[in-house]
């Protein structure tokens, strides 16, 4: 009986194969133009960028001393094998799954999906020319081209702002099929197009260089119509709580609160935010979670406490090993020493922007992963803030409409606001008000006392890169957890400066731009490595070499 059901189901099965015309080429598995649903390629799409942003912010991060960058030289920190997670993510990932979605958006006139996914297509370009330079793009996704060539960097720019116009006519046209979900802003398309407008001014702000006149024009058609992102418009990707697959936790809480260890801050950071103006940065204990209150005085676990500076370090006059005496425990840039027992007592990630905790003076482990706001913490990706900075940045080198002073104070301000707001909005909202409250701590105003502050210092400089460096700075300081445009402003004006160097007098060169990664290099035949990365990409005409950044 068993026998006689398996030949009639052989027999079946063997009818059924070859009375289908099947295209033996083509996945049966695979999601197809027939199958695929834009909203799944949208949700993908996003979820894919926020990933994007945190590989290659974490690079500009450690350039630019927001976190700690190990290795003794640069080139043995940034290799050719370095980025090949965010190239193909950016290519294989975001970008072909936006050419995918684009004919089935057009074709639905989902109009909101096709103007998110080309502001993502926008960021994503003008990422790529920010960290490589010249790169593919009009031939990068051409199934029919294997091996695509290189587009001119100033040439993808303006690919990225084509598509940001774009954008803005999707988020504007009526009418306008189905509901995409919106994982950055709930489907507020004002706010969308004044994200829109906000990366028009990076644009125009990076090409300076190059425009001056075409980048002062825009930039003042810009601040007249005042539609860029505003208190409110922040532009971020929220992470949950949830441990198991997949985690919804932000990386650096993920990292850092499980069983210790992470990422070492910065020496350098922590002691512009402790100990440089005399006074604490508000935004301190929101950045930084102390795990002791006293430093060590064991060598075995800080090295460096019982060795004398880099000489180098003493003729510029560095902070060096340790930011004073209250357990700021980072590491200097580009300190190569191995991994000592100390992961539960350096300084971890705090509430903001990784959803962490807040210092409250109690120096216990981070070892819990039910500590603080339990990864409930953000992707700063384009705060409202940054507008003002760019604004004061562009008046002060460019001379366009407003002052640089207010633009300044006003970037301040709005930071710390929002860092303190978004902070109360988590699960330690309960213990920083307690902890404010039983040390008497006044936010506001320690706010108007850093204002006063930096206000005073700009007046009291007398030349106009002396004024940018105060700018430089703030702006670099409110870039905790975006390390994208701290490593634009850094190549773009210099500032802040001076940087602390690489512990090595001689650390190799500064990567005004990175390798081509591997997996590039050795699947396109077209492809030609760089000399080194000293190359500097389009907008940068800064002066080349080390002298200008380190």
């Amino acid at each position: 009986m068993k026998k006689r059901i398996y030949s009639l189901l052989l027999a079946v099965s063997t009818l059924f194969a070859v009375s289908c015309d099947l295209d033996l080429l083509e996945n049966p598995n695979a999601v197809n133009a027939d199958t695929a649903s834009p909203d799944f390629l949208l949700n993908r799409i996003q979820l894919d960028y926020q990933s994007f942003f945190n590989t290659v912010g974490d690079d500009g991060m450690r350039l630019t001393r927001i976190i700690n960058q190990g290795s003794a030289q640069y080139e043995g920190a940034y290799t050719p094998v370095t980025t090949n997670g965010y190239w193909t993510n950016a290519y294989a990932n975001i970008l072909a799954d936006i050419k995918f979605l684009e004919p089935l958006a057009e074709a639905s006139n989902f109009q909101r999906h096709l103007g998110i996914a080309k502001t993502i297509k926008a960021m994503v370009l003008f990422n790529l020319v920010d960290s490589y330079g010249d790169v593919p793009f009009s031939q990068a996704l051409d199934p029919n081209e294997f091996n695509p060539a290189v587009d001119q960097g100033a040439a993808v720019y303006d690919a990225a702002l084509a598509a940001l116009n774009e954008a803005a006519a999707h988020f504007a046209a009526n009418p306008s099929s189905g509901t995409p979900n919106d994982y950055y802003y709930n489907r507020n398309y004002t706010k969308w197009i004044r994200l829109v407008n906000t990366l028009k001014l990076r644009y125009h702000l990076n090409r300076k260089l190059v425009d001056r006149a075409g980048s002062t024009s825009a930039i003042n058609a810009l601040i007249a119509a005042d539609n860029m992102l505003k208190t409110g418009d922040d532009f971020v990707f929220r992470f949950g709580t949830t441990r198991a697959d997949p985690d919804s936790r932000h990386p650096r809480f993920a990292g850092q609160y499980t069983q210790g260890g992470g990422d070492y801050q910065s020496t350098f950071y922590m002691w512009h935010m402790t100990e440089a103006k005399g006074f604490d940065d508000p935004r301190a204990r929101f950045y930084f979670y102390r795990q002791v209150l006293v430093n060590s005085t064991n060598p075995d676990e800080i090295e460096c406490i019982t060795q004398i500076p880099p000489p180098h370090y003493l003729v510029g006059n560095f902070i060096y090993c340790l930011p004073g005496q209250r357990g700021y425990w980072g590491r200097d840039h580009l300190d190569p020493d191995g991994i000592p027992p100390d992961g539960l007592k350096r300084t971890a990630w705090g509430v903001f922007p990784a959803g962490g905790r807040f210092d409250n003076n109690s120096a216990s482990p981070v070892n819990n992963p039910s500590l603080g706001a339990q990864g409930a913490g953000i992707h700063p990706i384009m705060l409202a803030a940054y507008v003002d900075f760019m604004l004061a940045e562009a008046a002060q080198t460019l001379g366009t409409t407003g002052n640089a002073k207010t633009y300044l104070l006003s970037g301040i301000k709005k930071h710390m606001d929002y860092v303190v707001a978004f902070s109360r909005g988590t699960s330690e909202g309960g213990a920083i008000n307690a902890f404010l409250t039983a040390q008497g701590i006044n936010l506001t105003a320690n706010i108007d006392n850093y204002l006063k502050y930096v206000g005073d210092e700009f007046d009291a400089t007398s030349s106009s890169d002396a004024k940018m460096s105060v700018i430089g700075r703030e702006y670099w300081l409110s870039l905790y957890g975006n390390g994208i445009e701290s490593y634009n402003l850094y190549r773009r004006t210099g500032k802040p400066s001076p940087m602390q160097p690489g512990l090595e007098q001689n650390p190799g060169i500064f990567p005004r731009s990175f390798f081509y990664p591997n997996n590039y290099m050795v699947t396109n035949t077209k492809a030609v490595q760089k000399p080194d990365q000293s190359v500097q990409v389009f907008w940068d005409t800064n002066p080349a070499g080390n002298a200008w950044v380190q």
